[in-house]
């Protein structure tokens, strides 16, 4: 599921982008691509709680390190690419 999530953030990302080089309105989408980047937090979540519930301690030690400095990353990315286009309007402002 959080791949799914996580594709759809992406894809409303580049939409946000390409609407306001466009020069359309991008507010919903860009509302879009961060909602969607909290839902694969949400569910990156729920699939560390499920192994933690089921004691795969050898899993969690192997995925949980590597993968919280990557969501992270992705997650300050995603902010930065979807409030990318109110930062250039101020700009030009």
């Amino acid at each position: 599921m959080w791949l799914i999530l996580g594709v759809i953030a992406i894809v409303a990302t580049f939409i946000n982008l390409y609407m306001y080089r466009a020069g359309k309105d991008y507010k919903l989408v860009m509302a879009i691509g961060l909602s969607f980047t909290a839902l694969t937090l949400c569910s990156k979540y729920s699939l560390v709680s499920g192994r933690v519930k089921a004691e795969d301690w050898s899993a969690l030690l192997d995925v949980v390190p590597s993968m919280e400095v990557m969501l992270w990353v992705l997650t300050f990315i995603s902010i930065a690419l979807n409030i990318t286009p109110i930062l250039l309007e101020l700009k030009n402002r």
